[in-house]
């Protein structure tokens, strides 16, 4: 994962992962396009997750929390 994360380029991740997070919270936006192209620029699932748990927040079996 280390080896993959220094040759990415973080910024288009970075770029990408803001985009997702601002589409994300447009209920227009189909957030799915932005998902694949950070796949394809090697964000992890961690990294995507966490920006979409920024918007969304997180289940906890009682709720958002």
């Amino acid at each position: 994962m280390q080896k993959i994360r220094k040759q990415r380029d973080n910024r288009q991740v970075e770029k990408i992962l803001a985009q997702l997070e601002e589409a994300a919270g447009d209920e227009k936006v189909n957030t799915v396009p932005l998902t694949i192209e950070a796949v394809k620029a090697y964000a992890t699932i961690g990294e995507i997750c966490g920006t979409l748990k920024k918007v969304f927040g997180e289940y906890s079996g009682y709720g958002t929390i």
